[in-house]
């Protein structure tokens, strides 16, 4: 079976502190860019789960990079160069204190607050009578805040500028860029025989000026529909055919795992991951449109630390 890189442990030049997160390993270079590897680590309901998946890192780093050349148009990204397939290279930004949530349809967390009996979320009206996946008559942003420890919490417009979380004008630059983000990958998708139902946006500021920042447009990031059937299952209240990593979660559940206090997680087989593996890999090809090449090397980590190095030579 494949090696996978689920930790990495780098001293490049210049290096000043390394933070690992659930999946990424981000190296601060200099105090001014950041290496971003993205590990094989896989996580669900805010748990690392005990193996990694082969080529998952290279999967989501490429459809990233990709996305963001595909939108540096709307907003500069905090990308650089991809000096490996594990590896984005960007500009330190400082990071704004909440993540740009943008839903299409009512989907998720949206219908599970729905469902309940509310019909606000995060200060964004939606009406009655609404079934679940439908969409709604434009998109609306539903923010949360990036919280350094435990869950996300929901937060409206009004509350981010009270609590001076964002400035008023730099937030209205946020939901502008969200919603054309939005719109592009919602272009992209369809090209692709997709529904982008929904996703997040993280904006960091360097300079004075806003960029974007992180992944973009990832199934860890998203959630997509195939667009063949969808009406039909709507009108019959079936599931919808999903593109995202929520089959690993439906995984887990089936197996009585759901992140809670006294569960285990369930014996990951190589069967299991290998499978994993070739959803991944599934993803990459029908997002992107094109075809997935496995990253050479027999050591994986020499290849990382040498790509890395001789970029910042440069």
């Amino acid at each position: 079976m494949e090696k996978a890189i689920v930790r990495t442990d780098f001293k490049f030049p210049g290096q000043t502190s390394v933070y690992h997160g659930k999946v990424r390993d981000v190296y601060n270079i200099n105090n001014e860019f950041l290496a971003m590897v993205v590990t094989d680590r896989i996580s669900a309901f805010d748990v690392v789960l005990p193996k990694g998946i082969p080529y998952k890192g290279q999967v989501l780093n490429q459809i990233a990079s990709k996305f963001l050349d595909a939108t540096a148009d709307i907003v500069p990204s905090w990308k650089i160069a991809t000096p490996d397939p594990m590896v984005t290279i960007g500009h330190l930004c400082e990071p704004f204190k909440v993540e740009m949530v943008v839903r299409g349809y009512l989907t998720g967390h949206a219908w599970r607050e729905y469902k309940s009996g509310k019909r606000t979320i995060c200060g964004e009206s939606m009406p009655d009578g609404m079934k679940e996946h439908q969409k709604f008559m434009k998109p609306i942003i539903t923010p949360t805040t990036k919280a350094d420890e435990g869950h996300d919490e929901d937060i409206s417009r009004d509350e981010i500028i009270a609590k001076g979380l964002v400035s008023k004008a730099d937030y209205e630059m946020l939901e502008k860029y969200t919603l054309a983000l939005f719109e592009r990958g919602t272009q992209m998708a369809a090209k692709m025989g997709l529904i982008l139902v929904d996703t997040k946006y993280e904006f960091g500021k360097k300079d004075g000026k806003i960029f974007l920042i992180d992944e973009i447009h990832t199934p860890d990031s998203s959630r997509y529909f195939y667009a063949d059937g969808y009406e039909e299952r709507l009108a019959k209240g079936m599931e919808q055919r999903q593109l995202s990593k929520e089959f690993v979660r439906e995984w887990l559940m089936e197996n009585g795992f759901q992140g809670k206090e006294g569960q285990k997680v369930p014996e990951m087989t190589p069967e299991f991951v290998n499978q994993v593996t070739e959803r991944y890999i599934e993803l990459y090809e029908h997002i992107t449109g094109d075809k997935f090449v496995k990253a050479e090397g027999a050591d994986v980590l020499k290849r990382i630390e040498k790509n890395v190095n001789d970029f910042l030579k440069k």
